[in-house]
């Protein structure tokens, strides 16, 4: 009896996962790039007179307006419009899609969704058009560079099918 008992058991778990094999197959998917762009830290003299500035702007308005309202609406619009020079972007690409992390919101984009791209000196924008067009800044997105341009750009033409419409 012992010996048929063993055999179903066995026989019950025979499709069943162990623990470190479910482990494994729920395991997140490893990113081919990841790193952190916080424009601020990079340059400590271009953030101290930036933010010198706006604090200069923020006391403009409490003395001509003379109203906490105005200034602490100044303070939101002004600081609010510099968020992505004063907070940290973390930039994770996979192999299907790419995220970009700050302390307020996390995008999540599919490569696909992209139809293509322009690289600056600081980064480059990620078009969901085919052609340059006044709305890509509004819908597509901004990936900055640290000192990795060439990782980020080998990453971006390889997941980016550039169409060339005029051939």
């Amino acid at each position: 009896m012992t010996g048929s008992n063993r055999d179903n058991f066995d026989a019950s778990n025979s499709g069943k996962m162990t623990a470190s094999e479910s482990a494994s197959a729920t395991a997140p998917p490893q990113p081919l790039l990841e790193y952190v762009c916080h424009p601020a830290a990079r340059n400590r003299t271009i953030t101290l007179l930036t933010t010198a500035f706006l604090f200069i702007c923020v006391m403009l308005v409490w003395l001509i307006s003379q109203s906490v309202f105005m200034t602490v609406l100044s303070v939101v619009i002004l600081f609010g419009s510099l968020a992505g020079f004063y907070t940290r972007t973390r930039y994770c690409f996979y192999d299907d899609y790419l995220t970009a992390k700050t302390p307020l919101q996390t995008l999540k984009k599919e490569w696909r969704q992209f139809r293509s791209f322009y690289p600056d000196k600081n980064g480059v924008l990620l078009s969901p058009f085919a052609r340059p067009t006044r709305l890509e800044n509004f819908r597509g997105l901004y990936v900055k560079f640290t000192a990795n341009r060439e990782s980020v750009m080998a990453i971006v033409r390889s997941k980016i099918a550039f169409e060339d419409d005029e051939s």
